[in-house]
């Protein structure tokens, strides 16, 4: 059977940095490999194509997003295929290394690639013996490897060494046979850098560095001096993916009045705003959290809000709500119990008190008490001189760290500060400012003065 190149769909999750990938099979069914619980774009490919998802195939228990594969047996009879390894208890096929599915004229071959989880499985796609392609998951992806410390820091070097030998395997592939992995540029699970997605393992044997690594001990040494942070909910998702999740409703943005928000919030309830950076600083809730509604806004929101608090958003109407609830359902939060109606406007007219914040342009700001809220690896490519390094991810726990008086905080655009900011307001910091527009660079370019690299 022939595979054309127009039947193997991927999916990105930009936010998520992730892919999951359609294959046609070319008579009506079709395979979906790693989905994820938002089942938006995968069931929208296969209206497309009228096809009906005959196979969700899971690479490994995922620590970034609920997976979609039992939503799919549940409304679609869909047949799940996974490791036996991941313990699952919920109705699939469990594979061992070496064992196959018949897909009706092509092939899927579980190969046992441990690394990134204990229980890994690539998917090597064959037409009879061709090998086509091959589906990776989190072990070899472009220019690199998914993380190896997300099961417990005591295993970290267990499963990078195990990932040495997996990655080598998948080496012996054909030249031309094409790799698709799950994890890419944006996901918290892999240090790949760079917008392509997808490879070849001659490709791969040519230029990741990983695969060029001299011996066992120097290709964990590069493995784990790569990681860095990574979000909280990362270690809740893969029990839940082992026990599988299914929506029995689609999620409904409900509307809350003033005095619900208020009451909400004297029981413990956070308010997290999802307006522009602007609209924020001119008027907030006391207290809110700002996570700017983008593609990225999802992975913050599982970083630093709790998953058993009751959660209230404040957003503007042209923003969709479907594009705040299915991305916080897809990183296990279903504790969004409504939204302010009316807004802002709403606020103030019931009597709520609001707070502003200034927003300066990189050439604007005070550089006497900065707080750089980027990732490390961003922060050693230059930072202001003097600046406090804290990641976003950690703020909360160090803004007692962070002197008092006039504090600004960057980033790169300034989404992040402001949720930087607005961490720092509910932690008690009354005069807190905004970069926005731009970062170190920017302001490096519009004073004339030299950043400083490293930590």
């Amino acid at each position: 059977m022939v595979v054309h190149d127009d039947q193997l769909i991927p999916l990105v999750d930009e936010g998520l940095g992730n892919s999951a990938y359609l294959l046609d099979l070319g008579d009506g069914r079709a395979v979906a490999v790693d989905p994820s619980l938002d089942l938006r774009a995968v069931t929208a490919a296969a209206a497309r194509r009228r096809l009906r998802i005959a196979y969700a195939v899971e690479t490994h228990l995922h620590a970034d997003f609920l997976s979609g594969a039992r939503q799919f047996a549940h409304d679609h009879g869909t047949r799940i295929v996974a490791s036996r390894g991941g313990q699952r208890t919920f109705d699939h096929r469990p594979l061992d290394d070496g064992d196959e599915v018949d897909l009706g004229g092509l092939t899927l071959r579980a190969l046992a690639t441990p690394g990134h989880t204990p229980e890994h499985l690539s998917f090597l796609l064959l037409d009879g013996g061709r090998e086509i392609g091959v589906f990776t998951g989190g072990s070899l992806i472009v220019g690199a490897a998914a993380r190896t410390d997300l099961i417990s820091a005591d295993r970290t070097d267990e499963l990078a060494r195990a990932q040495h030998a997996s990655l080598r395997r998948l080496a012996t592939l054909a030249d031309a046979t094409a790799v698709w992995p799950t994890h890419g540029a944006g996901s918290f699970c892999s240090a790949a850098k760079g917008a392509q997605r997808t490879t070849t393992i001659g490709a791969e044997k040519a230029t990741n560095p990983l695969l060029s690594a001299a011996d066992e001990d120097t290709f964990v040494r590069m493995l784990t001096e790569s990681l860095g942070s990574y979000p909280a909910y990362f270690d809740r998702l893969g029990e839940l993916n082992r026990h599988g999740y299914v929506v029995t409703a689609a999620p409904q943005l409900s509307t809350l009045d003033a005095a619900d928000v208020r009451r909400l919030l004297g029981d413990g309830a956070i308010v997290v705003d999802v307006r522009p950076v602007r609209d924020y600083a001119a008027g907030h809730i006391p207290g809110s959290v700002s996570i700017a509604l983008r593609a990225q806004w999802v992975t913050w929101l599982g970083w630093l809000i709790p998953p058993d608090v009751p959660i209230v958003i404040v957003r503007d109407a042209d923003q969709d709500p479907d594009e705040i609830l299915w991305p916080a359902l897809n990183v296990g939060y279903s504790t969004i119990v409504g939204e302010l109606a009316g807004g802002m406007a709403a606020w103030t007219a019931g009597g709520g008190q609001t707070a502003t914040m200034p927003v300066v342009e990189p050439s604007e700001m005070d550089a006497a008490n900065v707080v750089d809220v980027r990732q490390a690896g961003e922060t050693a490519a230059g930072h202001l001189p003097g600046a406090h390094l804290i990641e976003l991810g950690s703020l909360e726990g160090q803004a007692s760290s962070v002197p008092g008086g006039v504090v600004t905080v960057m980033c790169a655009h300034g989404e992040r500060a402001a949720t930087g900011a607005s961490l720092l307001e509910r932690a008690g910091h009354a005069q807190v400012s905004i970069v926005a527009g731009g970062g170190a660079h920017d302001w490096a370019e519009a004073t004339g003065r030299s950043l400083q690299t490293g930590r």
